[in-house]
């Protein structure tokens, strides 16, 4: 992450179109506002499209507004997005959404820095820095006949590829740091530290929704307190039928491979179950699985499972609000575990 932030900095001093890709969730946008901040442009505006949220039949007003008497309802003109943008930065975002048509318009703006209002005639000279996101490979749109490549070329002067958090998990305490003393600010209490297990449990995660499932997860935990909702979020959904075989058939795939990791879902859902029968003993529950001791911390420690009974639900009586100024010691003196 900082050769992002470095590479960010150094495009920044220029006017090149920057694509950056990453999954959902990874912190594209907060990319998109560093870049436009460091740019010499920051005191323009930064306009955001989203690109599936809007219509395909409304995208082109949206973006290139429109003169009065264009159509049934326009009753005065309108500037569009990219007009707005003027001396600032233009940002699409899921720019692999767009439509063809929009795509070669736009195109004619990177190109000249021109374009004509939906029902005007002449045409209105603009200069904006546009910076685009994918979540997606957009080279396989343009296999697929989805997206044309000369735009393409056009938006990814530079690309920056954001690593997923499965990819950065040495990120996470720092991260978790962040997110908790923020919500702590928010909702004025300090929580309780994480438990070394239940932090654990998080660096074994898959993190499927990124950065922005840490957020909404960390969130939860500092409102409501419960360490035993955090855990039961991470913890994998145990199939109907206790074994299941969708598995991706698009390339080949190692049998080995797949049963191993079956077995270990299976004996995870099987140790937690017997773990929380027996109030998290683990010495009971070893015995009842008729493992040794040390055998059951090593598959706890194997499979990033708690060791030690989640803390319950907090009850919201007994918390007191903290004011500003009894916070900030409080999440100063907080010794990191993790």
């Amino acid at each position: 992450m900082q050769a992002v932030r470095n590479k960010l900095e150094r495009v920044a001093e220029t006017d090149v179109p920057v694509l950056i890709q990453g999954e959902s969730g990874t912190g594209k946008e907060v990319c998109v506002r560093l870049l436009h901040a460091l740019s010499k442009r920051a005191s323009g505006s930064l306009v955001k499209v989203s690109c599936p949220a809007i219509p395909h039949s409304l995208l082109e007003t949206e973006l290139f507004g429109y003169e009065k008497g264009a159509f049934t309802g326009a009753m005065s003109t309108k500037q569009g997005r990219v007009e707005q943008a003027h001396m600032g930065t233009l940002f699409l975002d899921e720019v692999g959404s767009l439509d063809l048509a929009v795509q070669a318009k736009l195109l004619q703006v990177l190109q000249d820095g021109t374009f004509t209002r939906v029902g005007g005639h002449d045409p209105r000279s603009i200069t904006t820095r546009l910076v685009s996101a994918a979540n997606c490979d957009l080279r396989n749109q343009v296999e697929d006949g989805t997206f044309r490549l000369d735009f393409l070329f056009r938006i990814n002067a530079v690309t920056i590829n954001l690593p997923p958090l499965r990819q950065r998990i040495a990120d996470l305490p720092v991260l978790i740091d962040y997110f908790i003393d923020h919500y702590a600010k928010v909702f004025h209490h300090a929580p309780e530290l994480l438990s070394k297990s239940a932090v654990r449990l998080m660096q074994n995660y898959h993190w499927p929704g990124n950065i922005r499932q840490l957020e909404n997860l960390i969130r939860s935990y500092v409102l409501i307190g419960s360490e035993d909702a955090l855990v039961a979020e991470l913890m994998p959904e145990t199939p109907r039928s206790g074994i299941t075989t969708e598995i991706d058939l698009s390339e080949p795939v190692s049998l080995k491979n797949i049963t191993k990791k079956a077995t270990q879902d299976l004996e995870r859902q099987i140790i937690l179950k017997v773990l929380q029968e027996n109030s998290w003993n683990r010495q009971k529950t070893a015995k009842w699985l008729q493992i040794s001791y040390r055998s059951l911390l090593y598959k706890l420690s194997e499979a990033g499972m708690p060791e030690v009974p989640p803390r319950p639900l907090r009850i919201p009586g007994l918390v007191k609000k903290t004011s500003e100024r009894s916070l900030k010691p409080a999440l100063a003196s907080r010794s990191r575990i993790y």
